[in-house]
């Protein structure tokens, strides 16, 4: 019997495998950076809050967070106790600070866990300073004031930490994105993909809003207008990577992770205050479907007066750019189609 020849197979050059690996190791390093460089540079910065007291002593106060925390708020005088809630309640502020016979610290939990916290630290602080200042001037306080704390827009007992709502930000894009990827590959036909992403969005908008509010009770408010948030996220991404794919073809499958996942998603500031990333980053990421949605959801689950035309623009205008991507995606093809046929007709 003869043996067999053996056949030689070819090796990849070493050249290429040092390539890979190096490249590999630098997208590696970039996935970390996109993921934890929101958080490890975030800081107190700027954040919008409310000092209920006379010019003068208004300005006192300021005067020492300034000193205490410098560039760390951005103090508005207020008249009374109310129009500082009002400032709460419409997210112009993330708290306040009423000083008078019966000073008070104001916090909205619901806004943010993190800048309550910080701001009920003051209580004890200012508690001291308020005495002595008394002692100072010589007034005889009947007991020692006491700065007490209000949450005046408190999360749910169903999500009492907020994490439900911090979360739910990572499923959406994760959500979306499956469901482009899966439309794109699935299926043939420009207007069948935006009709089938239509569908996904609608039904999956309806299905996780019943899992983050009736399930979780991680959403609070009126379902349906939940529902609809969540739709249009959904939306958003799954359709502009449907579009891209259109446009494009399978390499605009790409755009999803880098766009979405890498990209809006660290700076969505879904967990954290807009104010704590790095400027300008905290600001552009609410331009995208992540960011819109965190704080719009927010917004409609605990502060029904707050102004949410921006971030309902902001998806709605994903939505659109999905059509007009495969609008273009569509006569691209039929033109080429039409190219393909007088060639052949020649």
């Amino acid at each position: 019997m003869s043996t067999p020849a053996l056949v030689a197979h070819p090796h990849t050059p070493f050249r290429r495998v040092v390539v890979v690996g190096v490249a590999l190791a630098a997208v590696l390093s970039v996935i970390l950076l996109a993921f934890l460089w929101p958080t490890v540079t975030s800081s107190v910065k700027a954040l919008p809050i409310a000092i209920a007291a006379p010019a003068e002593q208004a300005d006192q106060l300021a005067g020492a967070l300034e000193e205490r925390s410098p560039g760390a708020f951005d103090v508005t005088t207020v008249a009374d106790r109310a129009t500082a809630v009002d400032l709460i309640e419409t997210r112009q502020a993330y708290g306040a600070i009423v000083l008078g016979s019966d000073p008070e610290v104001m916090t909205a939990s619901a806004a943010s866990p993190l800048v309550a916290q910080v701001l009920t630290g003051f209580a004890p602080a200012l508690a001291a300073q308020l005495n002595a200042a008394a002692a100072a001037q010589g007034i005889a306080l009947p007991a020692p004031l006491i700065v007490t704390v209000t949450d005046v827009v408190p999360l749910a007992s169903t999500d009492a930490r907020g994490l439900g709502l911090a979360s739910s930000s990572f499923p959406l894009v994760l959500g979306g994105m499956i469901g482009g990827i899966a439309v794109s590959l699935a299926i043939v036909g420009v207007w069948r993909r935006v009709t089938a992403t239509l569908i996904y969005s609608a039904v999956g908008g309806l299905a996780i809003t019943g899992i983050l509010q009736g399930w979780f009770g991680a959403l609070q408010g009126d379902y349906f207008v939940n529902a609809a948030a969540v739709a249009l996220t959904i939306l958003g991404i799954a359709g502009t990577i449907v579009g891209c794919v259109s446009l494009f073809g399978r390499p605009g499958i790409a755009v999803g992770p880098v766009l979405f996942l890498f990209i809006a998603n660290p700076i969505s500031a879904a967990a954290q205050p807009v104010e704590f990333l790095t400027a300008p980053w905290g600001a552009i990421g609410q331009w995208f479907p992540p960011g819109a949605a965190a704080t719009l959801l927010r917004e409609l689950s605990y502060f029904p007066r707050a102004d949410t035309l921006f971030p309902w623009l902001v998806l709605a205008g994903w939505a659109v750019l999905e059509l007009l991507l495969s609008t273009l995606g569509h006569y691209r093809d039929r033109g080429a189609a039409t190219q393909a046929a007088l060639a052949a007709a020649e």
